[in-house]
């Protein structure tokens, strides 16, 4: 019987999108090919949709890899080994995930409650004759 072995927890090296971004050595375009990636991995809008047997899930195992492969091609090698470096030493803190985990929950709050408005305006306004 084999025993399942757990995932080694990702390297603090791994954060390097969350600091490239800022730094003003980073080309426009690789800024714009980090956050479409980031966009389409995070949006419940694909491609081809996933209900779609096998190249639902293709798309994102293959878009989401290559934005990625194409955002480290982009930045220059002297500002990724910075970003490491500073990733590396730079303790991960629990307020500054309560604090973007807050922000998201806002922010989806306030879309939900304006879908709500906008479907009570519309739903009162069909009942009228």
């Amino acid at each position: 019987m084999s025993t399942l072995r757990t995932a080694p927890a990702p390297s603090k090296s791994s954060w390097w999108p969350c600091t490239t971004p800022r730094d003003p050595r980073t080309p426009w375009y690789a800024r714009l090919v980090m956050l479409a990636t980031l966009a389409y991995a995070a949006s419940p809008i694909d491609l081809i949709p996933d209900f779609i047997p096998v190249l639902g899930y293709l798309d994102d195992l293959i878009l989401v890899p290559a934005g990625i492969a194409l955002s480290i091609r982009l930045v220059p090698a002297e500002v990724m080994r910075e970003a490491r470096q500073r990733a590396a030493s730079t303790p991960i803190t629990r307020r500054a995930n309560w604090l973007i985990g807050t922000l998201v929950l806002v922010i989806w709050l306030i879309a939900l409650l304006s879908v709500g408005r906008f479907g009570w305006v519309w739903w009162q306004g069909r009942q009228q004759p």
